[in-house]
C-alpha cells in the first residue's frame, strides 16, 4: 500500500553534502553583505545548496551512471543561475552594476554541483578564488567619473 522507505546513513550522507556546500558560499555571501551588495548571506547559501540538492536527487534518481539525464539537470541549473544572476545586473545612463555579483552566484552554483559529485578539491578552489577575487581586486577596477 504505502511504502515509505528512509536510510539514514544516506540521510546523513546528504546533509553533510548540504552542509559542506553551505560553509564553501559563505566567504562570498559574507563579502557581499559587507560590501552591502543585493546578494549576500541569504542568497548565496540557497545557491548553493539547492544547486547541490538538486545534483544529490540526479545522482540518486540516475544511480550516478546516466550522464545524460544529469547533465539535463546540470544544464537547468546553469541556464536557472543565467536568469538569477541577470536580476543582479543593473544598468544605469553610465554605469552597469552587479556583474561581480552575478557571476558570483553562477559561481556559487558551481560550488553546489561540485560538492554533489564529491568533487570538493574544484569546489574549494572555486569558493576561495571567488572571494579573493571579490576581496582584493576592487583596488584594480578603474572608476570612470563621466559626468
Amino acid at each position: 500500500m504505502f511504502e515509505f522507505d528512509l536510510n539514514l546513513k544516506l540521510m546523513v550522507y546528504h546533509l553533510i553534502q548540504l552542509a559542506i556546500a553551505f560553509v564553501l558560499s559563505l566567504p562570498i555571501a559574507l563579502n557581499r553583505e559587507m560590501k552591502d551588495k543585493g546578494a549576500g548571506l541569504r542568497t548565496f547559501p540557497l545557491v548553493s545548496i539547492a544547486s547541490c540538492a538538486f545534483m544529490l536527487v540526479a545522482v540518486d534518481i540516475y544511480h550516478g551512471g546516466a550522464a545524460e539525464p544529469e547533465a539535463r539537470i546540470m544544464y537547468a541549473i546553469i541556464t536557472g543561475m543565467g536568469f538569477i544572476g541577470g536580476g543582479a545586473i543593473f544598468k544605469g545612463d553610465n554605469t552597469v552594476k552587479g556583474t561581480a555579483t552575478a557571476a558570483s552566484l553562477w559561481n556559487t552554483a558551481a560550488i553546489g554541483i561540485s560538492v554533489a559529485y564529491g568533487r570538493y578539491e574544484i569546489a574549494i578552489i572555486l569558493s576561495v578564488v571567488n572571494f579573493l577575487i571579490l576581496q582584493f581586486s576592487e583596488p584594480f577596477k578603474v572608476k570612470d567619473n563621466l559626468e
